[in-house]
């Protein structure tokens, strides 16, 4: 018997996410294997999709969402990590074609464009002093992948739409230059979310726990998703 209660309370066994593409990105290098580090007996199995699923029906332990696409039965763990979209372009696409100083600049601009899992083109969502503006963006280029994006964006093919997190070490290297800046606010944070439980496995309870320590947050309930909120991942690269 102490051998059985010993086996369940070590973390063990594999825990199912699913996340939005730029979710799982966000969350893989401070979380996931950082949790995986300390828990070598847990196997952590992850699914990205674009569009948002029902994560019990769909088998998973966890999901990861921004914190306002999280269904209201759910219980969520806001990460607190700031997120935002940034519009960026290589410094001889500038030099050669110019700098966008307001969104509808763009129109005179090469932009990569990009389909949503829905099929639908995605207009690049900008707000400045309460104004919101939506582009419908035109280009060379289609794409719905994110690493062929940033190849094409590093090729100076055109500008494109990224968040800030997937693309900081060329901007920081100065591959990359940002632009329009002042029209792309923060977006929501992500939270971890799961249903509620009565027999959470040791790796689950360790999961939570280690997602709570490495964000500092509190668990929240959060509203109920509305009818014409998005449910896609809006965020191509």
């Amino acid at each position: 018997m102490d051998v059985a209660r010993s086996r369940q309370a070590t973390p063990s066994g594999t825990l199912r996410i699913n996340a939005f593409p730029t979710a799982a990105r966000e969350i893989f290098s401070w979380l996931v294997l950082p949790f995986l580090r300390a828990h070598p007996q847990v196997h952590i199995d992850i699914v990205t999709e674009g569009r948002l699923v029902d994560i019990v029906a769909g088998g998973f332990d966890l999901g990861v969402r921004s914190a306002d696409l999280v269904p209201a039965d759910m219980i969520a763990l806001p990460l607190g990590v700031l997120r935002r979209n940034v519009v960026v372009g290589t410094p001889s696409y500038l030099k050669a074609h110019g700098t966008p100083l307001t969104p509808r600049d763009l129109t005179e601009h090469t932009c990569l464009r990009v389909r949503l899992p829905n099929g639908a083109i995605h207009r690049w969502p900008f707000e400045k002093d309460g104004q919101s503006v939506h582009i419908d963006v035109e280009g060379a280029i289609t794409l719905d992948e994110a690493s062929l994006a940033r190849t094409a964006v590093l090729a100076s093919v055109g500008l494109a739409l990224a968040m800030e997190s997937d693309v900081r070490d060329e901007i920081e290297a100065g591959r990359l230059v940002r632009v329009l800046e002042d029209w792309t606010p923060i977006l929501s944070p992500l939270s971890l979310y799961y249903p509620s439980r009565r027999n959470p496995t040791a790796a689950f309870k360790a999961f939570v726990d280690f997602a709570r320590r490495q964000s500092g947050a509190s668990i929240t309930l959060t509203p109920s998703i509305g009818s014409e909120a998005p449910v896609t991942d809006i965020r191509p690269l």
